[in-house]
């Protein structure tokens, strides 16, 4: 019988708390895979002492800072401890190969798109995203997001919000709606469920959970309403509804 895993996430003051989209990646496939597993919610201002108590890998920034990161997934049964939400999931389908999120020996073509999706539509807009993000958070994990983040990108956020909004409606209207178009099937690899499906369902359910309601209503507009209608598929898929 499998241990159950334990996966590291960011709390929120949120109903359901979940909403970081790179914890959830994982949290999805784990779902997905029909794993049992459990969550520790760590506060945003406590996550460097916390995977520092586990014994959890940090990464160097480009100041030479090292530089915790969640998710982190502890398995009892390998006595494996992994960060980076797509090495987890790597991890995750070499060692639980069952129901696979890299189906057809596709991880490499998803590492490409993961990359990709973040680099060209959310890394753009992500400022206005930000800003959101800390409504959600407790006073003291703002003032660590603020300026960890800050660092790679100034303050204000909010200086272009409208135009990060813009980028935003331009990069899922046009540029991820034609990625699925290529494969006219319901998924990005056509009919075929994968990894790739996840990651846009994450960043999505990021939004939905930290922007306004008319915010929200805006994205779910795009492209006939594919957008809100994926995020609901993929859930039903992952069984997390």
């Amino acid at each position: 019988m499998t241990q159950t895993l334990v996966l590291y996430d960011i709390v929120s003051n949120l109903p359901g708390i979940s909403w970081s989209p790179n914890p959830a990646k994982p949290r999805f496939v784990l779902s997905y895979k029909g794993l049992p597993f459990v969550t520790v919610w760590v506060e945003y201002a406590d996550i460097s002492t916390a995977m520092q108590a586990i014994g959890a890998k940090a990464d160097k920034h480009l100041d030479g800072m090292d530089v915790y990161p969640i998710p982190v997934l502890s398995d009892p049964n390998t006595g494996a401890l992994i960060t980076d939400s797509l090495e987890i999931v790597s991890y995750l389908e070499k060692t639980y190969p069952k129901k696979p999120v890299f189906p057809n020996n596709s991880e490499s073509l998803i590492r490409e798109f993961n990359s990709t999706h973040l680099d060209q539509i959310i890394t753009p807009s992500i400022k206005s995203i930000w800003v959101r993000s800390t409504d959600i958070m407790s006073p003291r994990s703002v003032k660590f997001f603020t300026k960890a983040h800050s660092i790679d990108i100034t303050l204000p956020w909010d200086k272009s919000y409208d135009e990060d909004w813009a980028l935003l409606e331009k990069g899922y209207k046009n540029t991820v709606y034609k990625w699925y178009q290529k494969t006219d099937g319901k998924w990005f690899m056509g009919d075929t469920f994968s990894y790739a499906d996840i990651v846009v369902a994450c960043y999505l359910l990021w939004f939905k959970r930290v922007v306004r309601e008319d915010e929200w209503a805006r994205i779910s507009s795009w492209n006939g309403g594919k957008w809100a209608q994926l995020l609901a598929d993929v859930e039903k898929k992952c069984k997390l509804v």
